[in-house]
């Protein structure tokens, strides 16, 4: 028998936030499919976000149905018991169980749901739901809306509105609560300590892969959960390729290293990048890209406070950014043509931040009323400038092609600025210098 793990207070205490937002309205969420790895063997099954953040419910095929203000309010479709499927697979709790542990009002058989969801929905005015999470279920979806159309009847009512579901949830996790903080600096303090022993293992002749495991080993002996995301182990000129997948070169004397990794913890992520060098020491020109990079992101982290237009990180980013390709003479031109003719994105192609929490691009939306959202307290986001000089540019010094240099940290905003829930990971370099290739 398992027992949740989680406060099934907090998932309470974010339904009633959200029903302030959507009187009269019916939210339909829908677990993630499962889907298959290669032959019979599946992908780790990871629940759905916003149905996880309402209801801390980790089960795959299950669909939850929210109608604030209505009785029953909370409606969740499970699978059912099944001792024998439960020997293959592991504990269900099934409906009774969902309904004891999980604080649901009602809960019932997954198979019951078309039969049950016409009588839940026909007393909504409109529906919140997010197509594209499983295609077979939008057809389901729209069958199952025609039907509550006809359920009511010669009534001239027509379709009932569809709002996407998304939005309506990622605007209340955009702003973090005390709890939500409490985990991300858990998520962020993983993540950091794993960089550490990464720095710690990184040498002359290992490769990119055995630091991945150098990463997974640590983040599992913290016990997190999984990975944030796919992670990124990018010696030597890879660091220039943002999304490098590979992972399977080995590292070379003379060479950075650039590593973007984060743990997951109770579906809070980290998001860390740290770029050093392999043999411990910066060539001359490693230094001049690395300090420039740092540098701009100290400011970037000095700028992050309240009322600040988040739009206005970027844009300080770009100019920060183009004035230090102009020092390095990887661009010619005046910084006012660099950005009109945005030459600076052959160097700098990325935005320096997005939301973080419990996606790694998390929700919430960036334009408030065609305006630039501007920051608050409980926001929290990446700040991340980097600058890659790919390989093969001849027009780029000699010396400093093929350097790929990019330096992330987690923020939430305060009162008075943001705490940075992502220090214990160094990035000066001094302490880098000191701390790679020496095992603790």
């Amino acid at each position: 028998m398992r027992q949740p793990t989680d406060n099934m207070s907090i998932f309470k205490k974010r339904r009633q936030s959200l029903a302030d937002r959507a009187k009269g309205a019916a939210l339909v969420l829908i677990s993630n499919p499962e889907r298959i790895r290669n032959h019979d063997v599946h992908h780790a099954f990871r629940q759905d976000t916003n149905l996880y953040y309402l209801t801390g419910w980790e089960e795959p095929e299950s669909i939850l149905i929210f109608r604030p203000g209505q009785t029953p309010e909370t409606v969740l479709f499970v699978r059912p018991k099944d001792v024998e499927r439960e020997t293959w697979d592991g504990f269900r709790y099934g409906p009774q169980g969902a309904q004891q542990h999980f604080g649901i009002d009602q809960a019932h058989l997954i198979d019951d749901f078309d039969k049950l969801a016409v009588d839940l929905l026909k007393t909504c005015d409109r529906l919140y739901y997010r197509f594209d999470i499983d295609e077979d279920f939008d057809h389901r979806m729209l069958g199952l809306l025609a039907r509550v159309r006809r359920a009511h009847g010669r009534s001239g009512r027509g379709n009932m509105p569809i709002h996407d579901s998304a939005e309506l949830v990622g605007e209340l996790r955009v702003i973090k609560t005390e709890e939500d903080v409490h985990l991300m600096r858990r998520a962020c303090s993983v993540t950091a300590k794993a960089h550490v022993e990464v720095m710690r293992a990184t040498r002359p002749g290992v490769t990119e892969r055995q630091l991945q495991g150098v990463f997974l080993h640590s983040i599992y002996q913290q016990n997190a959960d999984r990975e944030g995301y796919n992670s990124i182990v990018a010696t030597g000129a890879n660091a220039c390729t943002l999304h490098y997948v590979f992972n399977d070169q080995t590292c070379r004397d003379g060479d950075l290293l650039l590593i973007d990794a984060g743990a997951e913890v109770r579906y809070y992520t980290g998001d860390i990048t740290r770029t050093f060098p392999v043999n411990a020491k910066f060539t001359s020109a490693q230094r001049k890209v690395y300090d420039r990079v740092l540098e701009i992101q100290k400011e970037l982290i000095g700028l992050s406070k309240p009322g600040l237009a988040f739009k206005q990180l970027q844009d300080r980013t770009i100019e920060y950014l183009t004035d230090a390709m102009i020092e390095l003479k990887l661009l010619h031109v005046p910084r006012t043509e660099a950005i009109e003719r945005q030459l600076f994105k052959k160097y700098y192609p990325h935005g320096v931040s997005h939301y973080l929490g419990m996606d790694v691009h998390d929700a919430g939306l960036y334009q408030i009323h065609n305006e630039p959202r501007r920051l608050e307290v409980g926001m929290a986001y990446t700040i991340e400038p980097g600058l890659y000089i790919p390989a093969e540019d001849a027009s780029a010094p000699e010396e400093l092609r093929g350097i790929g240099v990019r330096i992330e940290d987690n923020v939430v905003i305060t009162a008075g600025g943001c705490e940075v829930m992502t220090s214990e990971s160094p990035k000066e370099v001094a302490d880098l210098e000191a701390l790679v290739g020496r095992k603790a």
